[in-house]
């Protein structure tokens, strides 16, 4: 029996077909086959769970273990209905949609490609469900270039995967300027058939300040709003922090590089409280403090659909949601090692070698 070893790449393009409701049933089927194929199903197994028959079973074994993906996508000479376009023209759609902008824009639309490539906007649309290319899509990024990036990340995530005895592990960070903002007419509620709504403009109320700290241990947080986010305010944060927790255990701290946490005084302040342990992340790297990862349940399920007539009004709204989340919190539990983290940006930082 041919035995199946499939690369990541591989399994991650078969397991994008098999989820696409354009992908042809055909080739569902074959990613299918393969992905059970790989999991060291037997081809017995495999035959009575998708209904198909041991030679089929072997068949797409067998060209896949010769081709990869692409071989699924294939039909032997003579089966089944002419290809409307050669190989030739899908590889020259795909490397257009790839290395190519259309005139004046950023990007291809179906449509736009079709009419380059003399073609109908179904056929790119197949052509991409079938490689995988979404030009439509688009994320946002940041490559730290701070010198001690190595150092700073081996020490936060060391901090995660082995964090030190009788400590409290805390990740520290402010979310500033945070708006309370009211809307100009009252939302509509939701109803069946319909979400609810909200007016697209608003009235500011003024700004307020979140520090928060959130117990990598038990994913409680505390939190205290000020007016601004300047040195004497994380202080009197740090205070509040110092007083939380018993005397006997030694408070980490995971910080970013804002100038208010090397603050002369805080420095001063710290000398006087040796429990007190800071580990800052590297620059441009707010994804290593997993306060950040909390901050956007506080946007996402408090402010950010919230109206606001005052800004006493939002800070009992973030003191309320805090409240709530304490009753049954969740803790961000850290998986990724250094090793992992470095080889993804030294794939990242690869590319952009193959661009210059």
């Amino acid at each position: 029996m041919l035995k199946i070893h499939a690369a990541s790449d591989d399994i991650r393009v078969m397991e994008n077909w098999v989820r696409s409701s354009s992908t042809p049933q055909g080739i569902v089927l074959r990613s299918m086959i393969i992905l059970e194929a790989n999991t060291g199903n037997s081809d017995k197994a495999i035959a009575r769970h998708l209904r198909v028959s041991a030679p089929t079973i072997r068949l797409w074994k067998r060209r896949f273990a010769q081709g990869g993906p692409q071989a699924l996508t294939q039909i032997a000479a003579g089966r089944g209905r002419k290809a409307t376009y050669s190989a030739r023209k899908v590889a020259a759609i795909v490397k257009a949609t790839q290395h190519t902008k259309p005139p004046g824009q950023t990007h291809w639309s179906c449509r736009s490609m079709a009419k380059a490539q003399g073609v109908s906007f179904k056929t790119v649309q197949r052509i991409w469900n079938i490689h995988g290319l979404k030009p439509h899509l688009s994320r946002t990024f940041k490559l730290s270039k701070d010198k001690h990036f190595v150092e700073k990340l081996t020490d936060v995530v060391g901090v995660y995967l082995n964090p030190p005895q009788k400590a409290v592990v805390l990740c520290v960070d402010e979310k500033s300027q945070i708006q309370a903002l009211d809307r100009t007419q009252p939302g509509l509620p939701l109803v069946k058939g319909r979400c609810g709504t909200h007016t697209h403009d608003y009235v500011r109320h003024g700004t307020t300040t979140l520090f928060a700290a959130l117990n990598v241990l038990d994913g409680k947080v505390i939190g205290q709003c000020q007016a601004r986010h300047r040195h004497q305010e994380f202080l009197k944060f740090l205070r509040t922090l110092d007083t939380e927790f018993p005397v006997d255990l030694d408070l980490h701290l995971i910080l970013d590089n804002y100038g208010t946490h090397k603050h002369e005084k805080v420095r001063r302040w710290l000398e006087k409280h040796p429990r007190f342990k800071l580990h800052f992340t590297p620059t441009s790297a707010s994804w290593t403090n997993l306060v950040e990862r909390w901050f956007r349940e506080l946007t996402d399920k408090s402010i950010r659909r919230g109206a606001f007539v005052s800004v006493e009004d939002l800070e009992t709204a973030i003191h309320e949601f805090m409240a709530a989340y304490n009753e049954d919190p969740k803790p961000f539990v850290w998986t990724a090692s250094v090793e992992s983290i470095m080889a993804k940006l030294d794939k990242v930082k690869s590319i952009y070698d193959t661009l210059d």
